[in-house]
């Protein structure tokens, strides 16, 4: 399986052999129902990522301070439509990058997640997973499929167990989503987690993986499956500082959709809430 090399490269990275953090790209668009074009996510995101400072104020740290590596896109388009080879692919990439330091993915199609999740899990056995979306992704099939991006938490959940799992944004799914979703650690519209559920939190580690469509359409129009209702940036931004005791391990930003894209604002969106994640995880 090859990696292509990030051209350009995410802000603020550098060439290193011994990184804090790693980037990924993970270029999936296999499963996509609405809209596709995923696949260019990454892509998009590291070159829209210079607009942004490399300093962030709200942590006062910067990630020129800090040896971030780009890895570079995997290369999934190897897979043509096997899933799961591209999510075994995944898996793989990110079980060789998290002994070296967190590790954050960008896509791409969210199914790309159950690959990342479980190297997580692989090596670390007493994971937890909080889940920024929009949407329950619990369904047991999807067009037929069992590895799509509407059920992407069901298999995790096959894999890691519901109390390994909280949801937060959630505000679409199935009658039968919602009934299993209250297998869940936790499971709720609200973007910010109960004090007893962060406390529960505090000695595990974390993967976090956020779908851009947990913000407003307004905030992130360029997603596969917009979902009217969401939250501003600016809520988004500060339910992802209220988990900043927690121990992050890895994390992921998906669905951007640079084709539905206004004014790339969902791509600038999205790489700085990548930039805070390394700044305050990192």
């Amino acid at each position: 399986m090859g990696q292509a090399g990030a051209d350009p490269r995410f802000l603020g990275t550098v060439e290193t052999a011994s990184p804090r953090a790693i980037i990924l790209g993970l270029p999936l668009d296999i499963t996509e129902s609405f809209r596709t074009g995923t696949r260019q996510g990454p892509s998009r995101v590291r070159k829209v990522s210079d607009v942004l400072e490399t300093f962030s104020p709200r942590t006062g740290r910067d990630l020129l301070d800090l040896p971030v590596a780009d890895w570079g896109d995997l290369d999934l388009q190897v897979f043509g439509s096997n899933v799961e080879g591209a999510i075994n692919a995944v898996a793989g990439a990110f079980e060789r990058a998290m002994p070296h330091g967190l590790t954050v993915g960008i896509g791409g199609e969210h199914t790309a997640s159950v690959g990342a999740i479980r190297a997580a899990y692989r090596l670390h056995p007493d994971l937890m997973v909080i889940q920024m979306d929009a949407h329950l992704d619990l369904r047991d099939t999807y067009d037929g499929l069992m590895w799509s991006h509407a059920t992407v938490m069901k298999r995790v959940a096959d894999e890691i167990g519901f109390d390994r799992i909280t949801q937060c944004g959630i505000r679409s799914g199935t009658r039968e989503e919602f009934q299993m979703a209250r297998q869940c650690r936790w499971s709720g519209s609200a973007l910010e987690l109960p004090a007893s559920i962060l406390g529960e939190l505090e000695s595990h580690p974390i993967y976090l993986t956020i779908d851009v469509d947990v913000l407003d359409p307004a905030c992130a129009p360029g997603t596969g499956c917009p979902e009217p209702g969401g939250s501003s940036f600016t809520e988004l931004l500060g339910a992802l500082h209220g988990l900043s005791r927690l121990q992050m391990v890895a994390a992921d930003v998906m669905e951007v959709l640079p084709e539905a894209d206004v004014n790339d604002i969902t791509s600038v969106a999205a790489a700085k809430l990548i930039r805070e994640i390394i700044l305050l995880f990192g």
